[in-house]
């Protein structure tokens, strides 16, 4: 299953991921599941970063309403906004034909699809084995920082389709060497030419459908569970494709 979910603030995107990573957990429960959408500007770090790659002081990012959280996932200091697609996956391991434990199969692939989605997109791509992510002529592309609990996956992975703010160049994203960090680019600084949003969702449903190999694919838009809390619980969406 696809979920197109547009622009989803921190808070509601941390609620909802907890929430399916639980559902596909289940024996029963949800299929393999991946989310495309746009996170609301802020600044998240994972267990290879450190306040330390955020240059922006606390009042710099209060002034600028963008809040820093540290999660548990994988990579390092990542900015979000407007103009970068995010793209995380729930599912059990064992469904996508990995052993449970195998967080090393689960992020190859993720950077496979990445590394194709660029490429439909015209894009030159550079992959390092020693550095996770997808590299294009002038930097960093695609950051990847992923989370294995209990053989399900979560979070996934970053896009930068148009270039960042200038704030951007003051967040350094772990590639995963020791002092190993870089701001991020992006495919439209790459190409020098304009690049659509939708464009690039297409690219990365496409091919990281392929790179995981999903039995079936069902593309939504909307939601894949309520952001509110209380009331309703039922799924609202209609179907794109």
């Amino acid at each position: 299953m696809v979920w197109l979910a547009g622009t989803i603030g921190l808070d509601a995107w941390g609620a909802m991921g907890e929430r399916l990573a639980w559902d596909v957990s289940e024996p029963d429960g949800r299929p393999p599941t991946l989310v495309i959408c746009e996170l609301e500007p802020s600044i998240t770090v994972g267990r290879l970063g450190s306040r330390f790659d955020v240059e922006l002081t606390d009042e710099e990012l209060s002034r600028e309403r963008t809040p820093l959280r540290f999660i548990g996932r994988g990579g390092g200091a990542i900015l979000h906004y407007p103009g970068q697609v995010h793209v995380a996956l729930f599912a059990r391991l064992t469904d996508l034909g990995l052993d449970p434990c195998d967080a090393g199969g689960l992020v190859e692939r993720m950077e496979t699809g990445l590394e194709e989605a660029v490429r439909r997109l015209r894009c030159p791509v550079a992959r390092d084995s020693g550095r996770h992510g997808v590299f294009g002529r002038v930097g960093l592309l695609a950051a990847v920082g992923m989370a294995v609990r209990r053989g399900v996956s979560s979070h996934g992975a970053w896009l930068n389709v148009t270039p960042p703010p200038a704030a951007g160049r003051r967040v350094r994203t772990a590639c995963g060497r020791p002092r190993d960090g870089a701001a991020m680019s992006s495919v439209e600084a790459d190409v020098r030419r304009r690049v659509r949003l939708q464009d690039a969702r297409s690219a990365l449903v496409e091919q990281l459908v392929d790179a995981y190999a999903f039995p079936s694919c069902h593309v939504q838009s909307g939601f894949p569970l309520p952001l509110r809390s209380g009331g309703d619980s039922r799924e609202v969406f209609r179907s794109v494709g």
